[in-house]
């Protein structure tokens, strides 16, 4: 089953990795930061190996975001992608794994998880397989 993995940041900080422009990330030392980002490619080099990898894209940041709503038949567009958020969604994978366990082991395996919400939900299969 597919799963999307969806990694939060406050704009505040963008730049990507973003987990790099935490404040908490900033105030480490350079070995622990480089440590980081080495778990972090050998996560990517893991997932990909293994096929479970589908996709992973960082999103731009959220100031150049646009919302869309419809009210009375008439779109409306706003900017920003949420009202009152303080985090924004940053970037996405997409991950084909067996059990919803291995999916929620690799979100918890992105150093953005220390310091934010990286959130997954399976993906629905249009060819009659529900969630």
């Amino acid at each position: 089953m597919k799963y999307l993995i969806m990694i939060y940041s406050n704009p505040r900080t963008w730049g990507h990795p973003v987990f790099l422009n935490t404040e908490e990330a900033e105030a480490m030392t350079q070995a622990e930061r480089d440590e980081m980002v080495a778990g972090e490619e050998a996560l990517f080099a893991e997932i990909a190996e293994s096929g479970e990898l589908v996709e992973g894209q960082a999103l731009a940041d959220p100031i150049t975001t646009r919302t869309v709503r419809v009210h009375n038949k008439v779109p409306v567009t706003t900017d920003g992608p949420y009202g009152e958020a303080k985090e924004q969604m940053a970037g996405y994978f997409i991950v084909d794994c067996e059990t919803p366990e291995r999916a929620v082991e690799i979100a918890a395996r992105f150093p953005d998880a220390r310091f934010g919400p990286v959130v997954v939900r399976p993906i629905m299969d249009f060819s009659g397989q529900d969630v």
